[in-house]
């Protein structure tokens, strides 16, 4: 089998390992078939274009024109010519195809059904394009390295979208095709050098297999590479970007159609953010709300609690609703709302991809791509959307229930009561006991939820202090309810915890405590308003809010006595407000219940679960340095035969001793970075040769000009002169020779050509050798420790 073939064949069939990475996303997974004929037709075209041969670029358009007519006559033939020719009647067919498959990603949860023609489309026509990139790369540009970008981009589309547990596998899948690639492509490489970079014989014969060797020692690397990539991973812990980071990790992943989920940690982040140096400002408000005091802007909330943290449950995405949002769960007719307009502002830096808003909004004006959570109410970013710089307008509902309204509250329905009631085994008997002794007294549930706020904020004896550490375990808030010292989390956690296990329906709500009026009428929201606040539900108001934190934020005014003088103080900001900001309701199981089915459009599909880590205060020091030195590695792969080069001719040419001893090591230093160089211009080194004659077919081949080619006549001299003199002399001005002679030959080719020698230079496969060298080395050493047994030779008589 050719070089060429061989190349066609791990092409084609690294492209279809990575598209193996796709096959959870849909069901059923028949398309991977038509996906894998259409893309050997285009790589058949291929082979046969580099066999005639045509050009390298006629070749990639050839290429190019057959998957689009495959990709026409597969889905729009009705619409094309002769079934072929895509027309502008094809053209729309596949506008509509593909706006299609995007509005059914977003709506079918994983796996989706294949009967979407939109979605399959996608899926085939990616593999295709995906697969010339490849083809491109590593059989026509003979550049097989590059060819891993494409294809991680493969991989990586899916395993954003995947929340399956099977990752790995197909991670195993798709690494090991980009293997065989590299591996295809190497042997062919090594099998053109030929003999005379085959080094020492080692078989028995004396017949040289310097290009068997390296190939045979690729493969253990590349295995060993594989296999560390797989086990890594495994022992490092996950990291999640902060919901009020202030570089962009935000609450939403944004990458896949449906705005997945991702990850948020706010115990961390809070506290980061309060202890910020500078109080950055992340939003700037205006609002018709006549007191700012009670202006909270929520961002998302946490409501599964499993006795260590709190984290959201499942969130349903559907398209945002046009014009007025459906009213909130659990709100009544009889209690007293206005509608208020508020225009916000989003700071250039802070990248958030859940959308800060009042609560709860009746409607948003914004640009840019975004989702609707309707049990919570938010708006997420998909396909990366998020705040960084936004303006945007909100209309929310001021909700001003009484006290009476909230005392007379009836019965929760059966789904929340049940779902936001629940508290593991595993929480602390001081936290059920303590809120029993707190509300002691208390009538109703409404009582019993003051009772908490005000032993928090007032009668309590509790501290504010961002210093202190968060904590971890199911003993934090039992160690909280003992020290009475910590900050928003630490407060808002504890009160919902305690409210629950009163059998009131409690959550926690993370985002902005109100701002800091400006003298041009906006309201100012930093990074250190960044806030969590607990919220407890009532029949006929819904989610209302609590401030159990002492000097952070205002109280509601329906948690305030009515009698004069005996208000609660608030240090920091006293609230004159009638209004309350309740905010949003999560999903309250994976299923669609009865409060899900009251809203506009019923149920929607499920993104993944977003959770929070389980212990620790917050990645170790140990998790971020793996996890950036993993990053880092990335990054660096794809780079690293052009930082090897570049790091090598530095040592080579860099400083030196001036004395004679110096000279012999320095001048073939020089010699070899010059015969590197051009070999990596193409011009394969002759190791027979004399420096001379070696000299002078580089500058034949390399077509040097005069100035270039007495440099390298130069050093070539100087290699003889070390070489033979009796008393070797350093030579000066080497180094300027050789950069003569590299900007020479960089002048002489093309650009593909140059950029070639600077990204995948050939002389790299010196370190292939040298890892053969080496395991030759080892395995001789580790047959010499072992007794061997040798036959009788023929000299035995």
């Amino acid at each position: 089998m050719s070089g060429r073939v061989r190349l066609t064949l791990g092409a084609w069939a690294a492209t279809l390992m990575a598209a193996c990475a796709l096959l959870p996303l849909v069901r059923p997974a028949t398309w991977i078939v038509q996906a894998a004929f259409l893309l050997g037709i285009q790589s058949g075209v291929g082979a046969a274009a580099r066999r005639v041969p045509l050009a390298r670029p006629l070749t990639v358009a050839a290429q190019a024109l057959v998957t689009v007519v495959l990709l026409t006559f597969v889905f729009t033939r009705e619409q094309a010519l002769a079934g072929l020719i895509p027309g502008p009647d094809a053209v729309n067919r596949f506008t509509l195809l593909l706006q299609q498959g995007g509005e059914d990603i977003a709506r079918y949860a994983i796996p989706a059904p294949l009967e979407s023609d939109g979605i399959r489309l996608m899926l085939i026509g990616g593999v295709l394009v995906i697969g010339l990139l490849v083809d491109t790369l590593a059989v026509t540009f003979r550049s097989a390295a590059p060819a891993g970008l494409p294809l991680l981009a493969l991989y990586s589309v899916a395993a954003g979208l995947s929340d399956g547990g099977t990752d790995w596998l197909w991670f195993l899948v798709a690494a090991a095709g980009y293997l065989m690639l590299l591996l295809a492509e190497g042997r062919d490489r090594l099998s053109q050098w030929g003999r005379v970079f085959a080094g020492a014989s080692r078989t028995p014969g004396g017949e040289s297999s310097g290009v068997v060797a390296p190939v045979r020692t690729g493969r253990r690397i590349g295995v060993v590479a594989l296999g560390i990539a797989l086990v890594v991973p495994l022992g490092l812990p996950a990291m999640n970007g902060g919901l009020l980071d202030s570089v962009g990790a935000g609450a939403g992943g944004g990458r896949g159609g449906g705005g997945t989920i991702s990850a948020v940690n706010p115990l961390v982040s809070l506290r980061d953010s309060l202890n910020a140096d500078e109080d950055q400002q992340v939003l700037s408000v205006k609002t018709e709300m006549a007191d700012v005091s009670d202006l909270y802007l929520r961002i998302v909330s946490l409501d599964d609690f499993d006795g260590t943290t709190w984290k959201p449950s499942r969130r349903s995405i559907t398209a945002v609703p046009d014009g007025t949002f459906p009213p909130p769960i659990g709100l009544s007719p009889d209690v007293k709302r206005a509608e208020v307009d508020t225009t916000i502002t989003a700071a250039d830096w802070y990248a958030q991809d859940w959308l800060p808003m009042p609560y709860p909004p009746s409607g948003v004006t914004i640009s840019g791509n975004w989702r609707y959570e309707p049990l919570g109410m938010t708006l997420v970013g998909d396909h990366g959307q998020n705040t960084r710089g936004l303006k945007y307008q909100v209309k929310s509902l001021d909700v001003q229930p009484t006290a009476e309204q909230l005392a007379s509250a009836g019965q929760p329905p059966s789904a929340i009561e049940r779902d936001f009631t629940k508290l593991p085994d595993s929480l602390p008997a001081i936290v059920a006991r303590t809120a029993r002794q707190v509300t002691a007294g208390a009538t109703n549930p409404y009582d019993q939820a003051v009772k908490l706020q005000d032993y928090f904020a007032v009668t309590g004896g509790f501290e504010y202090d961002t210093q202190v550490q968060v904590g971890s375990g199911s003993q934090a808030i039992a160690r909280f309810l003992t020290d009475k010292q910590g900050f928003c989390v630490h407060f808002s956690f504890a009160m919902a915890a305690m409210a629950r296990s009163l059998g009131i329906p409690a959550r926690v709500a993370v985002g902005f405590a109100p701002g800091s009026p400006q003298a041009d009428g906006t309201v100012s929201v930093g990074l250190r308003d960044a806030h969590a606040w607990p919220e407890l539900y009532f029949e006929g108001v819904g989610w209302t809010r609590f401030e159990p934190t002492p000097n952070r934020g205002s109280m509601p005014s329906y948690t305030l006595p009515d009698t004069p003088g005996s208000s609660v103080p608030d240090e920091a900001r006293p609230t004159q407000s009638t209004s309350a900001a309740p905010s949003p309701t999560p999903s309250t199981s994976e299923s669609c219940t009865p409060e899900q089915k009251r809203l506009d459009g019923g149920c929607a599909s499920e993104s993944p679960a977003a959770a929070l880590p389980t212990g620790g205060d917050g990645p170790k020091w140990y998790a971020i340095l793996a996890w950036a030195l993993a990053g880092l590695a990335v990054l660096v792969l794809p780079l690293a035969p052009m930082l090897w080069r570049l790091r090598t001719r530095s040592v080579r040419l860099g400083a030196h001793g001036r004395s004679d001893a110096d000279a012999v090591p320095h001048t073939l230093a020089v010699w070899q970075e010059l015969t590197d160089t051009a070999w990596d211009f193409g011009i394969v080194p002759e190791e027979s040769q004399t420096p001379r004659k070696a000299a002078a077919r580089i500058v034949r081949l390399g077509s040097l000009d005069a100035t270039a080619a007495a440099s390298v006549h130069r050093v070539a001299n100087a290699v003889e002169q070390v070489l033979y003199a009796p008393h070797p002399r350093p030579t000066a001005g080497l180094t300027e020779d050789v950069r003569r002679a590299t900007a020479g030959l960089s002048a002489a080719v093309s650009r593909p050509a140059r950029l070639r020698a600077l990204v995948a230079p050939r002389s790299t496969a010196r370190v292939l050798w040298a890892a053969s060298a080496w395991w030759s080395g080892v395995r001789e050493r580790a047959l010499a420790l072992r007794p061997t047994w040798r036959k009788a030779s023929g000299q035995q008589g």
